[in-house]
Formats: structure tokens, C-alpha cells, sequence
């Protein structure tokens, strides 16, 4: 009897602690606020549509398969499969902390939102918190140039207290700060970062930001410093900012919303 009743504490300690696990997760991805929830889409109505069983279809759909068969490692992907006019483009990237299965579940995410979006448009942009995706029918030739046209900025509801130009000034130094890492190349001397986070103390609050560029631009700094500067013009003394587009993107918040 008395090993049977030993037996059920432990089972019971054991489901006790299996529960504790599960409920510390979900408060550890609750606090860093893990979403990857729908931001903004833009349909390029002037590349027109296609129609059902076209040849345009036949390709976009290729595309998309033969993307989704990539492993991600890097969340990055740029492929054509024509020259100039009459091709399909497609280009995606995932934010810097999300990566392999997390990447190509964002894949498909984009995927189905600019379909139902932009239904058969031969062209559109679609962003989430964790990736975009752009579809265009000219094959845009790497290295790009930054786009000032598909771009657009959001910024926390919550206006930060006390000083703001002392908050602005701090995060638009710490900004600067995190583009001369991102900027520069892996330990390896090949390839640049092109994706710089962290985060800076300001008395009793904590500022968390970061920084990344699509891997097929011409500058990726000067990408940056202009975002930086479209922030006075979005997001002047709120808690909260970021600028997207689809050369580059930043963001920052006084809560932690990365996986370290």
C-alpha cells in the first residue's frame, strides 16, 4: 500500500511539473510578445493580373514551391525564373531571430495572405512581425537599390514619459550604434551580418531595438540611417516604433519582443 501511495505522489509530482513547464512557456513567449501577426500588404495594381490557368500562373507557382523547398538557415531568399519583363520574382526574409521551422512557417503564412490579399495580382508586398514577402513580375537584379516607394512606419499607441527629447536623442544614438554591427562581417571576414539587436538601460526602463537589411542590397547602412531619420517623422516620443520596407527595417520598444 505504502508503495502504491509512493507511486501516485510521484506521478503526481511528475504531471505537477510537466504543467509548471508548459505554463512557464507560454509566460516566457507572452512576455516577449512573439506574434506574428499581420502588419501591412501593398498590391502592385499597375503590373495588372493574371488569369486562372494562365502562364503566369504556372510560373508564380513554381516559384513558390521551389522556395518553399529551401531550409531557410539563413531566412533569406531571391530568385527569378525569367529575365527583366515576363519573369517572376520573389523575394522574402525572415526577421533575424526566427529562423528554420519558424522561417518556414512564415513562408507560408505570406504565402497565403498575399494570395487572399491581393487575389492574382502579378505583384504586391505582404509584411508580418516575423518576415515579408515581395512578388513582382520584373527580376529584380541583385544588388538592389532601396526602395522608397514600398515603405511604410507604426509606432506604439503609449507615449513615453518625461523628457522625449532625451529618449529620442538615446534611441536614435543606440539605433546608430547597432547599424556599425550589422554593417560589418561574420567572424569569418565573408559576409556581412546585415541583423544587429540588443538592448540599452534607461534608469528604471529598458530599451530593446533592432536593426536588419535584406541580404541583396547595395548599402545596407544607408538604408538604415534613412529609417532611422523617417522615425521623426512617425514615431517622435513614443514608446515604440519601426520603419519597414523591403530593403531594410528596424524597430524598438520599452518591452522585449526577440528571441535572445
Amino acid at each position: 500500500m505504502n508503495q502504491t501511495m509512493s507511486m501516485y505522489s510521484l506521478f503526481k509530482c511528475l504531471v505537477s511539473f510537466h504543467i509548471l513547464a508548459i505554463l512557464l512557456l507560454i509566460r516566457s513567449a507572452s512576455s516577449l510578445n512573439l506574434t506574428n501577426d499581420y502588419l501591412h500588404h501593398k498590391c502592385r495594381v499597375s503590373q495588372g493580373k493574371y488569369l486562372p490557368g494562365s502562364q503566369y500562373e504556372k510560373d508564380l507557382n513554381s516559384i513558390i514551391r521551389t522556395a518553399a523547398t529551401d531550409d531557410f538557415i539563413d531566412g533569406f531568399i531571391h530568385i527569378s525564373n525569367g529575365e527583366d519583363i515576363n519573369s517572376t520574382t520573389i523575394i522574402f526574409q525572415c526577421r533575424g531571430d526566427s529562423y528554420k521551422s519558424k522561417c518556414v512557417s512564415c513562408f507560408s503564412t505570406a504565402v497565403a495572405g498575399f494570395r487572399s490579399r491581393c487575389p492574382r495580382n502579378k505583384g504586391g508586398t505582404i509584411w508580418y512581425d516575423q518576415c515579408f514577402l515581395d512578388v513582382n513580375m520584373i527580376n529584380l537584379h541583385a544588388p538592389r537599390r532601396m526602395n522608397y516607394e514600398n515603405t511604410f512606419s507604426m509606432h506604439n499607441s503609449n507615449n513615453v514619459r518625461g523628457n522625449t527629447n532625451s529618449f529620442n536623442k538615446k534611441t536614435t544614438d543606440f539605433l546608430h550604434n547597432l547599424i556599425v554591427k550589422a554593417d560589418t562581417t561574420d567572424v569569418d571576414g565573408l559576409n556581412f551580418l546585415y541583423y544587429a539587436a540588443g538592448e540599452l538601460r534607461l534608469g528604471e526602463k529598458t530599451l530593446y531595438a533592432m536593426v536588419q537589411c535584406a541580404k541583396d542590397i547595395l548599402s545596407c547602412k544607408d538604408c538604415l540611417k534613412w529609417s532611422i531619420r523617417e522615425l521623426s517623422k512617425c514615431c517622435d516620443g513614443k514608446q515604440g516604433g519601426r520603419v519597414l520596407s523591403t530593403s531594410c527595417n528596424l524597430r524598438y520598444e520599452l518591452y522585449p519582443f526577440l528571441r535572445t
